[in-house]
């Protein structure tokens, strides 16, 4: 049985000295401040001098150690003691080989997948607990608005195809009235009385009316004006835009 520490800094490794002076900055309003979070990078140690955690390369393993509390990239913050642990140092090692394994550098992350983030799967591995909120509060945060943004832009995606296929409904409609008037009798010929228009129209508009099959809409492809192809073309490539979010 064994102390497991966890090690927090903060992220000052810019390369500018004024963007690591707000990092450290923002990390004392937010966490010091008023407890939410900050930017902060995290590493385990456990039996020995040694820290562990989790970075990018090209190339290999992500998963890397220092000597404690000296990582020469950050700044270091404090200690926290997350409990200790019944793992031996071999089943220790043989947890750090796995790991090694399944977080190569080129799979880094800054929202999803961090040293933070690593961290917390060693911690859980080791049966002690996860890291406190406050380290990773920021790229959870991140995480959480990319995912929505996603699902915004999904579902402005959607309503747009409902709007052109209703449009172009709404165009079929008015050429079948435009044809059904007094001055076509040869379509009067062709069985399409205006009554069935009128009966079409009303159940369209009808509270609980299914969109038009993919098969509707290719067909009514066909009655557009070349003008309106193009506009509906050009369309989802405006909508995909980030811009338009």
């Amino acid at each position: 049985m064994t102390e497991v520490i966890l090690h927090i800094y903060d992220v000052t490794n810019s390369g500018s000295d004024k963007t690591n002076n707000t990092i450290v900055q923002i990390n004392k309003i937010f966490k010091d401040g008023i407890g939410l979070g900050g930017i902060f990078h995290s590493a385990v140690q456990i039996y020995g001098d040694e820290e562990w955690s989790f970075g990018f390369c090209e190339q290999g393993t992500g998963v890397f150690s220092c000597p404690a509390a000296k990582n020469p990239m950050y700044t270091y913050r404090e200690p926290i003691i997350l409990g200790t642990t019944n793992s031996s140092i071999f089943k220790v090692n043989q947890i750090l080989r796995e790991l090694s394994r399944e977080w190569p550098g080129h799979s880094y992350d800054l929202l999803s997948k961090n040293c933070n983030h690593f961290c917390d799967e060693l911690c859980e591995r080791l049966g002690v607990p996860k890291l406190p909120g406050w380290v990773n509060r920021f790229a959870h945060a991140g995480d959480a608005a990319v995912e929505i943004a996603g699902t915004t832009a999904l579902k402005f995606r959607q309503a747009k195809t409902e709007i052109v296929t209703a449009s172009k409904v709404a165009y079929r409609f008015l050429l079948g009235v435009a044809s059904n008037s007094p001055d076509s009798a040869a379509n009067s010929a062709r069985g399409t009385p205006s009554r069935f228009q009128g009966t079409w129209f009303k159940n369209l508009v009808s509270p609980g009316a299914k969109p038009s099959s993919s098969s509707d809409i290719e067909n009514l492809d066909e009655d557009t004006t070349p003008l309106q192809r193009q506009q509906d073309a050009e369309a989802p490539l405006r909508l995909n835009s980030r811009h338009d979010l």
